[in-house]
């Protein structure tokens, strides 16, 4: 029996989202497998020991409990004089987070590119070239902070965090001036994602598995690449904590979708390394630099006023718009229904006038006014304080009419 053309649509529909969502859950778990290995690896490393007991070409010992059972853990900068017959690589966690990241970003940024990555206020370009220009970014940031690296390694790291952390607030800029707000930040964290498992893919394995041939020849290896290898590491551990917060800010679109959301990802990124440093220090057993807490709350109140002072000016107005302040409440209900129909449904309706899509977003409809206050909430947070909605600002959705909506949201909260 043929399948009606609306039940193959719902068909396709829902099986899109499973495809989306299984490639969102192997990408959670094999991000969380990737993540608690690199912070047990450091913790471990910052807390070995160098007991007279330990193979003298040990560099230190570790003894650890879990699970009911003691283990007794040594750690060779090097290598040991005779390698096992079995040898554990940790890079498959990695490799299935970037390729399940990288799965997503197609499947929800690159496949709507016109929705979640173009704001055509800024640049009125096509899908391709949109997505040409996320694939140059990636691949290029990976290029300039390995050479970097490369021109730097076993020097001073304060310095060359503080270099890098400078070019990449450059192309948060660059990339906030070219996509919208959305698109703009999940560039970045995709960008530094690569860093991370390129540092895994391209610096760390590949040493590691020099050392094991130079091992298996009887031929002594060379340390540049332990220390490589401790110095990627080392930034891939402080890059975490920021790049997890990106990836989950989509979220949260007071967040992503103001003006200044290109400092908010500097400023997180230095957070998030100061969080670490803090543990780092403590994993290794010193005294904890409490003190660390005190920039980083201050860090995150200075993204929070950044995240207020960049959202939408409501009080500006545009005299060439009718669409402005109502002070009779169904003006306003009239003037609010005028700017859904006109700027939201053709996508948030029972029947989307947006191609290829056959649901609206969220099944959230604002066709009339009762959709309207239904969802006022969502509205208010999505359209009115952030730039969240509509994607790239597609259907141009002015200032003073946002304006109007805020008028109506407060109405409603009152009643």
């Amino acid at each position: 029996m043929a399948i009606a053309p609306i039940e193959e649509a719902k068909l396709s529909y829902i099986l899109f989202e499973w495809v989306e969502f299984l490639v969102r859950w192997l990408h959670v778990v094999a991000g969380i497998a990737w993540i608690g290995s690199s912070f047990y690896f450091i913790a471990l490393d910052l807390s070995l020991l160098n007991r007279k007991s330990i193979p003298k070409e040990a560099h230190g010992e570790a003894w650890q409990v879990h699970g009911g059972g003691f283990y007794q853990i040594v750690k060779y900068l090097v290598a040991p004089e005779k390698l096992p017959s079995q040898l554990t690589w940790f890079k498959w966690e990695a490799y299935a987070t970037w390729i399940s990241g990288f799965l997503l970003l197609i499947l929800v940024y690159y496949i709507s590119a016109d929705l979640y990555m173009i704001e055509i206020e800024k640049f009125d370009i096509s899908n391709l070239e949109a997505i040409s220009i996320s694939l140059i970014g990636i691949i290029l940031g990976w290029v300039l902070y390995n050479y970097i690296c490369k021109k730097t390694v076993n020097k001073n790291n304060i310095m060359l965090s503080i270099f890098i952390l400078l070019v990449f607030t450059f192309f948060s800029w660059l990339y906030f001036q070219v996509f919208s707000h959305r698109g703009a930040y999940m560039q970045i964290g995709s960008m530094l994602g690569t860093i991370m498992v390129a540092n895994v893919l391209m610096i760390i394995i590949p040493g590691q598995k020099k050392v094991v041939q130079s091992l298996l020849k009887n031929k002594k290896p060379d340390s540049i690449h332990g220390i490589t290898a401790k110095q990627r590491s080392l930034h891939n551990n402080y890059l975490t904590l920021p790049v997890i917060f990106i990836m989950i800010s989509n979220h949260y679109p007071t967040i992503y979708a103001t003006d200044y959301s290109w400092i908010i990802i500097s400023l997180i990124i230095i957070v998030g390394a100061l969080i670490r440093q803090f543990f780092n220090i403590k994993h290794s057993g010193k005294k904890p630099p409490y003190f660390l807490w005190v920039p980083v709350f201050m860090i995150i109140l200075v993204s929070v006023y950044l995240s207020d002072i960049g959202k939408p000016n409501l009080t500006s107005k545009d005299e060439s718009s009718n669409l402005i302040i109502m002070k009779i409440p169904k003006d306003l209900l009239l003037a609010s229904e005028e700017i859904i129909v006109s700027k939201c449904s053709m996508c948030h309706a029972k029947e989307p006038l947006w191609e290829n899509m056959q649901h609206s977003p969220k099944l959230v409809n604002l066709e009339n006014v009762n959709d309207l206050i239904k969802n006022i909430e969502g509205v208010y947070s999505q359209a009115v304080i952030s730039y969240a909605m509509p994607p790239g600002n597609v259907t141009v959705l002015e200032n003073s009419e946002r304006k109007t909506l805020n008028d109506l949201y407060k109405i409603v909260k009152k009643l």
